[in-house]
């Protein structure tokens, strides 16, 4: 349930500072075998994929929350084009954050009144987190809403970007960014992991990448995009 690990939901009242970060190489880690076994999914393919969003049955997250009612958010799950193939950038918290510090998670936050839609607060989060230029994002569809147990309702938003992205990370929520190769998240590196917490056992989506540990609300989005887009009706990854 409390397995949310995605959201700078909390957002510090001062002026955020910019560092910028390297850009990543294109090569990956991943056994070539593994990414060979799952077929590449072009940018005009995700295109017609999103088309028809729900498809599969997917996970809308843990029943219970903390909060009630469940607060509004945003995440952008962005694709970046390489010449490679499409891969996910994801962020890794900073340690000293209070809530989910040091996890794994898109850029994203609350939804605010003067965003207007759910669109614009994925992108607006984007761009202050990462500095993901808006301009950059094409925006391909929104994924249906992701329950948390910390309180939040979270809607995924899929877009595309082009390289170079020149990031600029926000110092005070963002340690680190990374790419994941799509292919491989459409793969069989899934697994449920348990953990006991207010005297019950919840169980998460989990995965690991070149020393990044994905799990909770990050996973659980990222296996219903690999539910949507492989077409895998109410199936386990």
């Amino acid at each position: 349930g409390e397995f949310m690990c995605f959201l700078g939901l909390f957002k510090r009242p001062f002026k955020r500072r910019r560092r910028p970060t390297k850009e990543m190489s294109a090569d990956f880690n991943a056994p070539v075998s593994e990414l060979m076994s799952v077929p590449q999914i072009q940018v005009h393919q995700l295109r017609q994929l999103l088309v028809a969003v729900p498809g599969p049955e997917l996970d809308a997250g843990p029943e219970e929350s903390l909060r009630e009612p469940l607060l509004p958010a945003a995440v952008l799950v962005p694709l970046i084009d390489r010449p490679s193939g499409l891969t996910v950038l994801l962020t890794k918290r900073t340690a000293h954050l209070h809530d989910h510090a040091g996890q794994v998670s898109f850029p994203g936050g609350r939804h605010e009144p003067s965003d207007g839609d759910m669109v614009t607060t994925a992108l607006r989060e984007a761009e202050e987190e990462v500095g993901l230029r808006r301009d950059q994002v094409e925006v391909i569809a929104t994924l249906p809403e992701f329950r948390t147990g910390t309180g939040f309702r979270v809607v995924p938003v899929v877009g595309v970007v082009s390289p170079p992205l020149n990031l600029k990370l926000d110092d005070f929520e963002v340690a680190d960014t990374f790419e994941v190769p799509l292919a491989h998240l459409l793969g069989n590196c899934w697994r449920r992991e348990s953990l006991e917490r207010g005297g019950r056992l919840r169980q998460f989506w989990a995965t690991d990448w070149d020393g990044f540990y994905i799990w909770g609300a990050t996973a659980g989005m990222l296996v219903n995009l690999k539910r949507i887009l492989t077409h895998a009706p109410g199936a386990a990854p």
